[in-house]
């Protein structure tokens, strides 16, 4: 007998069996207790950071708002995949009041209330549940609101028998409990096959690692029932409310079930040729049930306003004037009350036209294609999978295939159906074929293309369906493979810098081979390593991040109290590889650096706008080469019209050796490749002067930025950006002429072996010309005849620059080594012959 008279097992009848557990159909059922126990404060001390660093902070909050924080997150989840078919029901024990199911029809079970019904939940859910208070006298029985659970549940699920069964118990267990026939509340659940959970506030919990010290011995007690309780019932389990929380808070991802969708799949066509034609009533249903939803959220933002005016709507169809291209287009003006109406034809030059007049329109490429009716007549399709050929697996292309796979299975209460579909499934998997399929979903609908593939499985046989796009929809972009260069005469080439060598391979192969991460995981239970990253245990971290600030400020009043935890370990646990990965790797790192010659990028600095347009980039100068930096804008002086292209410079670099004054024209590199540059006077002369426009006078005055050269190395005086102003910059102090002979040496040796060099060529030559001349002045001979020598060494090298070397030649003895005769005409000495420096070009 019950405390409250009324026989216990008079609502545990023996329950029928219950079919297979149909996914995505569930109730859950609540249970919290309210009784004055969960009204204790308690502090909560925040979980620690993302890197192990520990949190200082803490807050105090009572047992039951500690408890109902697990109860929001689990509703919080069902709301975000806002399934209509996950609700959740809430009964609270320990209330003041009774309202149940139970004690309405018989009576008894006392102070158990039915709090929140069965139910899709929303907003106003977890409003109800923040609401809640702890009872000032009142104690509650978790065995009665267990009995009333499986009631009220049991009655909402008369009519829904496939539905799953959950239920939650949460309680601090520090009240006696009546636990008489709690077997035969076992023997109901287990017949329900009700899934049951019981969440403790302060458990013993040796997975945890945790044990109250001071337990009361009604505490102690109680939970040596639950456990018992747990043990003999299938599908529970017990835990602390700590663990729980860190559990619940773990990433998890959507769960669907697609249903099976009933259609025919035909060969050939059964009408005029029954006899030479085929029809198998199929089912189909998507491959992929288990998927990561990641929902937009609206964002709103709310602002203020001070008058509120109503406004009035009104449309207008314009067309535009003297237009190549008509375009029509829909303007929707608003104005204030009293205000003249403002019509988009003053603000254009357009023509206003009536609706009757317009013809609505698709647009199909740069055309526009009339449509009286407002839509084209459909196709006359009928439901139904239409096989339309067969082709060879071999030539089904892996990137065509559009959105989700789908099984196609045959019906399966018709065996008939089931061995005419294994027939075909079996010959096509045989023959190594795959159909063309065209899909109607219902009759008149527009058709889907795709492909069917024969699959076996140990017990039946089906396809696998494929959308893939119609031949209108592809579009092919053919390039020559990267390995396979051709020069402008025509001839393959097969030393360059963008064809690896095999040094280059070997490096790559290894680091490759260093980073394989299928061993890098921790060890089974066999000794061996498995593999390390696991992507059905991966997820977005900043789906789930924003997910669980939703939830958070749900689920907590004060966020300035409880602020929002770092992200879960599992979100992090893929940032980092592991450490015996990185350790194995540096070497192949290291090689593939040397190999490749990798340096670092230095950061691009943004710089302000001085005129009022940007100069267009070269293709090759964002595709090809990603080393490149912008030059230092300088201002533009009539004398500087000479336009000599720089290797990487967003903004054309100018000789200031050549002096042209009068000179407005453009002039192009040796190459045919340099860029443009118009030096108009108006366009350069400083504010005051003559000739310079009002539109000049309003331009603002660009900030000024930091001298910065973003083509010098750390260490040198000379760049490879504007090298010959640098070298030139530096001679004139007098006291570095032997730095700036070294640096300005190693410039143009940069700048020749970098791909594209060709545009720079004239300048290199420049650069070579007045380095020889300060080399013999200067008494740096030797420094000249060295770096004449190794120029040469690097530009006849396979991947080096021959071409280059070509055009040093053509200047002849004045750009060769320094003789003796010719440095003792300057005072100076050399170690080299004349006949040696004659014959050094030849």
């Amino acid at each position: 007998m019950s405390i409250y008279g009324t026989p216990r097992d008079a609502f545990l009848s023996p329950a029928a069996t219950m079919p297979a557990e149909r996914a995505g159909y569930t109730v859950t059922m609540f249970l919290v207790d309210v009784s004055p126990s969960m009204g204790t404060l308690r502090t909560v001390e925040f979980p620690d950071g993302p890197n192990g660093e520990s949190q200082s902070q803490s807050t105090e909050m009572t047992h039951l708002e500690w408890a109902l924080q697990f109860v929001m997150l689990k509703i919080q989840e069902m709301i975000f995949n806002g399934r209509k078919t996950d609700q959740c029901g809430v009964i609270l024990f320990g209330t003041d009041g009774t309202k149940n199911v139970i004690n309405e029809k018989s009576g008894g079970y006392e102070n158990v209330s039915e709090y929140i019904p069965i139910g899709q939940p929303n907003a106003g859910t977890l409003a109800k549940l923040a609401a809640l208070r702890a009872s000032e006298d009142i104690v509650g029985d978790p065995i009665d609101a267990i009995i009333v659970g499986i009631q009220t549940q049991d009655n909402y699920l008369s009519n829904k028998r496939t539905w799953t069964r959950k239920m939650v118990l949460l309680t601090d267990g520090e009240n006696p409990i009546e636990v008489e026939d709690w077997e035969t509340i076992v023997g109901k659940m287990t017949g329900l096959n009700i899934s049951f959970t019981i969440v403790g506030i302060d458990f013993n919990d040796e997975e945890f690692g945790f044990e109250q010290e001071d337990k009361s011995n009604v505490k102690r007690e109680n939970e040596v029932f639950f456990h018992k309780f747990v043990d003999d019932l299938p599908n529970s389990v017990i835990g602390t409310l700590d663990f729980a929380l860190q559990e619940v808070s773990r990433p998890e991802i959507k769960q669907t079930k697609s249903a099976l969708l009933g259609t025919v799949l035909r060969l050939g066509d059964l009408d005029p040729y029954p006899l030479d034609s085929l029809e198998i009533h199929v089912k189909s249903k998507h491959m992929a049930d288990d998927r990561t939803e990641e929902g937009n959220e609206d964002e709103r933002s709310e602002g203020k306003m001070d008058e509120w005016v109503e406004l009035t709507m009104q449309t207008e169809y314009v067309i535009e004037k003297n237009a190549d291209k008509s375009k029509e287009e829909d303007e929707e003006e608003m104005d204030d009350e009293g205000d003249e109406q403002k019509s988009v034809s003053a603000k254009k030059d357009v023509e206003k036209v009536e609706k009757e007049e317009l013809v609505r329109g698709f647009k199909y490429g740069s055309t526009y294609v009339p449509c009286p009716d407002g839509q084209f007549e459909r196709l006359p399709t009928r439901r139904g999978i239409e096989i339309c050929g067969f082709f060879k697996a071999v030539g089904f292309r892996r990137e065509y295939p559009m959105g989700e796979v789908q099984y196609i299975w045959a019906d399966n209460v018709s065996a008939k159906e089931q061995i005419a579909l294994s027939s075909l499934v079996q010959a096509m998997y045989k023959e190594n074929m795959y159909a063309i399929a065209r899909w109607v979903t219902r009759d008149g609908i527009d058709p889907k293309m795709g492909v069917l593939a024969p699959c076996q499985f140990d017990k039946v046989d089906c396809f696998l369906w494929a959308q893939m796009p119609f031949a209108d929809d592809i579009r092919k972009y053919t390039f020559a493979p990267l390995e396979n260069l051709i020069n402008k005469k025509g001839e393959r080439v097969t030393k360059h810098p963008y064809i690896p060598t095999d040094e280059q391979l070997d490096a790559m192969e290894n680091f490759v081979d260093a980073m394989d991460l299928m061993e890098a995981g921790e060890k089974n239970e066999e000794g061996k390593r498995e593999a390390w990253f696991d992507t059905r245990m991966s997820y977005n971290p900043s789906i789930h991040r924003v997910k669980q600030a939703m939830f958070h400020s749900a689920v907590v009043q004060d966020l300035v109290a409880s602020p929002l935890p770092p992200p879960h370990p599992e979100l992090l646990k893929y940032f980092e590889p592991p450490k015996r990965v990185l350790k194995r790797a540096r070497d192949a790192i290291e090689e593939c650096q040397s190999a490749f010659k990798v340096k670092e990028v230095p950061k691009k600095i943004a710089r302000a706008r001085k005129d009022g347009h940007v100069h267009a980039k070269d293709a090759e100068d964002e595709v090809l080469l990603l080393d490149r930096m912008p030059a230092r804008p300088r201002q533009l002086t009539q004398s500087q019209s000479k336009v000599i292209p720089t290797y990487g410079a967003r903004v054309t670099r100018l000789d200031m050796s050549k002096k042209d004054a009068d000179s407005d024209t453009e002039i192009e590199s040796d190459d045919g490749d340099a860029e443009l540059l118009f030096a108009n006077k108006s366009a350069n002369k400083r504010e005051g002067t003559t000739g310079m426009t009002s539109a000049d006078k309003e331009l603002p005055t660009p900030s000024p930025e930091p001298e910065m050269d973003y083509g010098r190395e750390p260490g040198r005086i000379v760049s490879t950006t504007t090298p010959l102003n640098d070298f030139r910059k530096n001679i004139s102090r007098g006291d570095v002429v032997t730095k700036a002979v070294e640096d300005l040496a190693w410039a143009i040796r940069e700048v020749v072996m970098r791909p594209f060099a060709g545009r720079r060529y004239r300048e290199m030559h420049e650069c070579m010309t007045e380095l020889r001349e300060v080399c013999l002045q200067e008494d740096e001979i030797d420094s000249w005849n060295s770096f004449l020598k190794g120029l040469k060494e690097a530009c006849l090298a396979d991947l080096g620059n021959l071409e280059f070397w070509k055009e040093v030649k053509k200047q002849g003895r004045k750009a060769s080594l320094i003789g003796d005769s010719e440095a003792r005409a300057q005072g100076g000495k050399s170690d080299i012959s004349d006949a040696a420096a004659d014959e050094f070009l030849a």
